[in-house]
């Protein structure tokens, strides 16, 4: 199984919560098996309706383990946001071995949530040959959560700035997860002055995508990091995280150069405490 490190939330995209009805499931992309894995607790809670989920699930492991059943040690272990907004260990399961632990839980959603996982399934594979499906299916979240069309469409084109960058990587050496977070950083602090995590803390967000409350503006200038970051590695070759890193540094500068212009002639600052959280107090940079 691999081990994820999360700084923005935004690995590929696919680092997110899920919605069952009123539930809200964790759940984590592993790009090298191609699986999704969900949060064990998260669909105990579901089938349930225990006010203690993790306690349930301890218990029914237990049982499982007496009874020589080999589910549980099908399950994994990986750092999810927990309800405190902090990185913990939880118990994680594949759509299959998650179809098993169901059955071992008396429960009148046990069906629907089988058919919730397998549509999730499905709907992954289909994205995987068509990404056009999954561009389409965040344009209907984002409208649906009241974004302009006009801020949609930079959001987009960021993103597909953003995955060539990735390509890149992934293409020269660089391990997805923890190096793809860390030169992630190195870029948005570069151009923007803040790192990701001081940057979340300004906008007043914990585990919401960075990017989903950036204005059209950030949006801009993040792009322009990431082009040019690709430019700069395309052009010296770069191989490998430290190599990379070069990279990220210099083309966080041409966007930090361009901010700074703007920012000088216009009066106006581009990096902000805004964001699209109703209610949030909007905070200011000091």
């Amino acid at each position: 199984m691999t081990e994820y490190y999360f700084v923005m939330n935004n690995i590929n995209e696919q680092s997110s919560l899920a919605i069952f009805e009123n539930f809200k499931i964790r759940r984590v992309w592993d790009s090298v098996l191609e699986e999704w894995y969900f949060s064990v607790v998260d669909i105990v809670a579901v089938l349930t309706d225990s006010l203690d989920s993790r306690k349930y699930w301890n218990k029914l492991a237990q049982r499982l383990r007496d009874e020589g059943s080999e589910v549980v040690t099908k399950c994994h272990q990986l750092k999810m946001v927990a309800s405190d907004g902090k990185m913990r260990i939880t118990d994680v399961a594949d759509i299959k071995t998650m179809f098993r632990l169901i059955q071992s839980i008396p429960s009148p959603k046990a069906e629907p949530i089988k058919m919730w996982l397998a549509k999730i399934g499905h709907e992954r594979v289909q994205e995987m040959a068509d990404p056009e499906k999954a561009l389409n299916r965040s344009r209907l979240y984002w409208q649906k959560s009241g974004r302009s069309e006009k801020w949609i469409q930079q959001r987009m084109m960021g993103q597909e700035t953003r995955n060539k960058l990735t390509d890149y990587w992934a293409n020269h050496e660089v391990k997805e997860g923890r190096e793809f977070a860390i030169l992630t950083n190195i870029i948005h602090q570069e151009w923007s002055g803040l790192s990701v995590k001081s940057d979340k803390n300004v906008k007043g967000l914990k585990n919401q995508n960075l990017r989903d409350h950036m204005s059209e503006a950030e949006l801009l200038f993040t792009a322009l990091a990431e082009f040019s970051t690709r430019q700069f590695a395309e052009v010296d070759k770069a191989t490998g995280l430290d190599e990379n890193k070069v990279a990220g540094h210099k083309g966080g500068k041409i966007s930090k150069n361009a901010r700074l212009d703007l920012e000088n002639k216009t009066g106006r600052r581009i990096v902000s405490g805004d964001n699209f959280l109703k209610s949030k107090s909007k905070r200011k940079i000091g």
